[in-house]
């Protein structure tokens, strides 16, 4: 059975000092909640310990914003999976379409993190989308199973399982734009239905796909509410406890 997910990626935001005070804060708001949902806290690289150390005994789930491509070395200011994952974090988001496009991350370049990340036994929450020019041509279905296929589809059976995939309309990040629950639906779907070609329908009907592009509070329900989304990977609304509960609550009748 696929698991619903919520993981907040706090992107290049909040000091160390702001992280501690909103897990602390997210930890003591959910303390007495039932969520019908995984929660997941995605930081940047420095917060990670401590925040892991403060979500020790809750079931919120940490995780990094990316990992290096290289096993350890001479690769001034990277951070490879087996750091992260000495931290306590259990996942980590790879294919991010802000990596993609501001760093020049490769379909390869990805296949090899998601390889790292697997082997130090964290789950990639690997995402895939299209951008605008893509859409508006017709083309998200050809963009999204390729990127699917140039750097998971070598993955064995066994160990794709263990990955979360993230749908983000690249058009829709970060600019009040929303794909309709419709679009997200219609896109999902074909995800799992590629996934299934490749896999088999038991793998694919496992696969928990999050939706990735300005979901909030307001529109977490009807996202949600779509049979093949299990889930959203949040910017701008993780970055306050009060959003990121609303979104939440997106899991709750």
């Amino acid at each position: 059975m696929r698991k619903n997910i919520v993981a907040g990626n706090w992107k290049m935001n909040k000091t160390l000092q702001e992280g501690i005070e909103f897990v602390k804060e997210l930890k003591e708001v959910l303390a007495n909640d039932k969520t019908n949902c995984e929660v997941v806290v995605c930081t940047p690289f420095i917060h990670l310990a401590s925040v892991s150390t403060i979500l020790e005994v809750t079931n919120i789930g940490v995780g990094a914003e990316n990992c290096a491509n290289q096993v350890s070395g001479a690769y001034t200011g990277e951070v490879s999976a087996t750091m992260v994952a000495s931290t306590g974090a259990k996942y980590v988001i790879l294919g991010h379409s802000e990596r993609r496009a501001y760093y020049g991350e490769t379909a390869e370049i990805l296949k090899e993190k998601v390889e790292l990340a697997l082997a130090n036994d964290l789950t990639p929450i690997f995402c895939i989308g299209e951008v605008l020019e893509e859409r508006e041509a017709n083309k998200q279905n050809e963009v999204v199973s390729g990127q699917l296929a140039d750097s998971l589809f070598s993955l064995s059976a066994e160990d794709f399982s263990k990955v979360v995939l993230a749908y983000e309309p690249v058009w829709a990040i970060g600019t009040g734009k929303t794909a309709t629950s419709d679009q997200a639906q219609e896109m999902h779907a074909f995800i799992r239905s590629i996934v299934a070609e490749k896999y088999g329908k038991e793998i694919a009907d496992n696969t928990s796909i999050l939706y990735g592009g300005s979901c909030n509070p307001s529109n977490a329900k009807e996202l949600f509410s779509n049979p093949d989304v299990d889930g959203g990977l949040i910017g701008g609304a993780s970055l306050k406890v009060a959003d990121f509960k609303g979104v939440i609550n997106g899991f709750n009748s």
